[in-house]
């Protein structure tokens, strides 16, 4: 019998364990208390998921190790951050195979999710193998299968996107337990025997995400200083069939502004300084600034009287449709104009603060002399195109997200 742990419970780690518990028995383990107490309640604190999606489940949350010694396949699936000075922290997985390694028994399998750079299976698999006297591939299996969950995506959720699943084994018995449990939940499973290639496409994929929106944040920014017309410039771009049309924007959250580092970090060890892979990090982190400098220039060409104005900002999560405001430069923005203007509120449907959730701040529109568009997305454009209606000289919308 397959008896599943999923480790984490985030953004990654809940929905994996909500999909898998329709069919296998299942536990949620988190070291975080009050989350562990919400979700036995039914609560979601990011807002990803209703109460009755709770229902119909095999699944226990806890935060007891005692109570994950009957799995047998782990999932871990921990944030993988950056230290101040820009280096993998990799503390949370440690914690995770230090668990595991109190009660890994033969047979088990064990599944890290986490994005990490290449070598870092690898790294934790000899770790357990000495605090176990186990051996990897014989007496246990560690795997590695990148999560490639987009928060805030109801179109390319779990179930509908191609996974990579890397094992280092020929067993059948363990490859047909792997599919057992992971085909239940994507689109495609792709199956490869390189642990380290599958760490190295899953940390590009971001890189190059990161590189994309960089160039057109750079595009954006010239095109500014030349007095060119960005959005004229893009649609005369893309008639050609191979442009790759991005948008640009503010890069927060918890992937694109880490995964270059991780990268960057490994290739350091063999003595290989990076150029390329870390070249977008210092304009998307620029963008904050640019922002700023835009709200500044259309407050005095507006000819504002200081503290008399009033501001609204659209957007304080990092991306549309997620409650999350952490490493969110959109929160950096509100906080800063916040100082430049007390008369200053903002406006978020997804996130949990009543203060920013409120309604209210959108019902009168025309009362803000600013309305800044720090976000892309369907509720956003409704109130754009309503002020377009009513005021259209009060909006400020500095990505040319809605024009």
């Amino acid at each position: 019998m397959i008896n599943v742990c999923v480790i984490g419970l985030g953004y990654v780690g809940l929905p994996l364990c909500l999909t898998i518990s329709k069919k296998f028995q299942t536990i949620g383990f988190d070291i975080n208390k009050s989350r562990i107490n919400n979700l036995n309640k039914k609560k979601d604190v990011n807002n990803e998921f209703k109460r009755s999606e709770f229902d119909n489940r095999k699944i226990n949350f806890t935060s007891n190790i005692s109570d994950i010694k009957k799995s047998n396949f782990y999932i871990i699936c921990v944030p993988t951050p950056i230290t101040n000075k820009k280096i993998p922290d990799l503390k949370p997985i440690q914690k995770s195979f230090e668990t595991i390694a109190r009660v890994l028994k033969n047979g088990d399998i064990v599944v890290l999710e986490s994005t990490v750079y290449p070598g870092v299976t690898s790294n934790f698999t000899n770790f357990l193998e000495k605090k176990t006297k186990l051996k990897n591939n014989k007496d246990f299996f560690v795997c590695y299968s990148p999560e490639r969950i987009n928060p805030g995506d109801k179109q390319n959720n779990l179930t509908k996107i191609n996974k990579i699943f890397a094992v280092n084994t020929k067993k059948k018995d363990v490859i047909n337990c792997i599919n057992k449990v992971y085909k239940n939940f994507c689109k495609k499973l792709i199956i490869t025997d390189s642990i380290k290639e599958a760490e190295t496409a899953k940390v590009i994929e971001n890189i190059q995400r990161d590189l994309n929106i960089a160039i057109f944040n750079e595009i954006l920014i010239i095109c500014n200083k030349l007095n060119i017309n960005f959005p004229e410039v893009i649609r005369l771009a893309k008639t050609k069939w191979n442009f790759l049309n991005f948008q640009p924007g503010l890069v927060g959250g918890h992937c694109l502004p880490v995964d270059p580092f991780y990268l960057a970090y490994i290739a350091s060890k063999k003595k290989f300084k990076t150029i390329t892979t870390l070249a977008g990090r210092k304009t998307n982190d620029s963008m904050e600034n640019y922002v700023i400098n835009f709200f500044k220039k259309f407050i005095n060409k507006k000819k504002l009287k200081s503290n008399t104005y009033k501001v609204l900002i659209l957007g304080l999560s990092y991306k549309y449709g997620v409650a999350d405001k952490r490493n969110s430069i959109n929160l950096k923005i509100y906080d800063k104009i916040k100082t430049i203007n007390k008369h200053t509120t903002a406006f978020d449907p997804f996130v949990t603060d009543k203060i920013f959730n409120n309604i209210k701040n959108t019902k009168k529109l025309e009362a803000y002399d600013v309305v800044l568009f720090l976000s892309r997305g369907k509720i956003y454009k409704e109130l754009f195109n309503k002020l377009q209606k009513i005021k259209p000289n009060n909006i400020l919308d500095p990505f040319f997200y809605y024009q």
